[in-house]
């Protein structure tokens, strides 16, 4: 079967490196190698699993172009393409407010650069805050594996800012100065609803 990306490249799955291996054998290996999508996943499940928030990916949807049928009963798809989705990564509900965040991440090490995000999922995230909900961006800096979470509201000031004619990225200097400092745990590893807390001053009754 094949599948491709919107731009039309073929996916390929990355098979399975002797490291990966080496982690199912081997418990000390812990979570080295997790990409931040499967961070994030991990996180969601421990809130999920002790009942402190309901938050998902959302499933990336795919356009079925090619099917066979061998059999009446039967179909086998054969190619297919991903849609590039249409809003942000998350979304779910936690002490009754409605969630929805992004998850990006770059190479760069003195700025995040905005071509890492698409105008409708800017256009979302103004939605999500006209809607009172919380909305906001996860931004790991990969070489140095710092994280950040990012107001959704913080984020579209530096849009615009672009969008008049300003820098194309964010400095880390402004997402530090702006956004909250991520430090990686162990459970859950990205630990993202305490800094709603924080900044929220979220509790039980609210």
């Amino acid at each position: 079967m094949a599948f491709h990306y919107p731009n039309g490249r073929k996916y390929v799955p990355a098979e399975k490196s002797t490291l990966e291996k080496s982690k199912r054998k081997n418990p000390s290996y812990g979570k080295r190698g997790m990409t931040l999508e499967d961070d994030i996943n991990d996180s969601n499940q421990y809130y999920l699993d002790r009942g402190i928030a309901v938050i998902h990916k959302k499933p990336t949807p795919v356009q079925i172009v090619q099917v066979d049928y061998p059999a009446r009963s039967a179909a086998v798809i054969k190619e297919a393409y991903f849609k590039q989705a249409s809003t942000t990564d998350y979304n779910g509900i936690y002490k009754g407010k409605y969630i929805d965040f992004e998850a990006k991440e770059t190479k760069n090490t003195t700025s995040f650069p905005f071509n890492n995000f698409h105008l409708h999922q800017i256009e979302h995230m103004r939605n999500i805050i006209k809607q009172r909900g919380i909305c906001f961006v996860i931004l790991r800096f990969s070489t140095t594996d710092e994280l950040f979470l990012l107001e959704a509201k913080e984020l579209l000031v530096f849009w615009e800012r672009m969008e008049n004619g300003g820098r194309k990225s964010m400095t880390k200097d402004e997402v530090r100065e702006k956004g909250h400092r991520i430090i990686l745990g162990f459970q859950p590893r990205i630990d993202y609803i305490k800094i709603l807390d924080n900044i929220y001053q979220l509790d039980s009754s609210t």
